[in-house]
């Protein structure tokens, strides 16, 4: 399929957890990838960043689902030929912005004003998932990866 003469793929990714409805993982339409929202949920749909207490409550960690969002985010982008460097624009849903400070520690790591892409960060009240939630933080983002 192309879309006035570009080239059009949809990237499934069979190690990495499945998507929870009829959407790829990636979709790259000539030089831009388009990454749908990644959270810290792994293959086996136990999630990084989340601690099961014994009490039956659960802990969660911003910094670990957040560093696992983005190497999520980078490993896909290297299935396709690209590395972080190669992000446009990010959509970050955080379920409460007070984690806020904490999500920025671990986003700087890889990311600073000259080399990271665009950014907008809001407050969602849920993300995806049975109750209770373990999800923390979603990421969308959007790369360009000359061909």
């Amino acid at each position: 399929m192309s879309v006035s003469n570009l080239k059009v793929e949809s990237l499934k990714i069979t190690h990495k957890a499945q998507p929870l409805a009829g959407y790829p993982h990636a979709k790259r339409v000539g030089p831009f990838v388009y990454i749908s929202g990644l959270s810290s949920r792994r293959p086996d749909n136990t999630y990084a960043g989340v601690t099961e207490n014994e009490d039956g409550t659960l802990t969660l960690d911003i910094k670990e689902q957040t560093r696992t969002v983005i190497m999520n985010i980078k490993e896909t982008l290297e299935l396709l030929g690209g590395n972080l460097h190669n992000l446009v624009d990010v959509t970050v849903f955080l379920v409460n912005m007070n984690d806020f400070d904490e999500y920025n520690k671990v986003y700087n790591e890889f990311f600073n004003a000259d080399n990271g892409p665009a950014r907008t960060t809001v407050e969602v009240s849920r993300l995806p998932g049975k109750l209770p939630s373990k999800l923390l933080i979603e990421i969308k983002s959007v790369a360009y990866i000359p061909e």
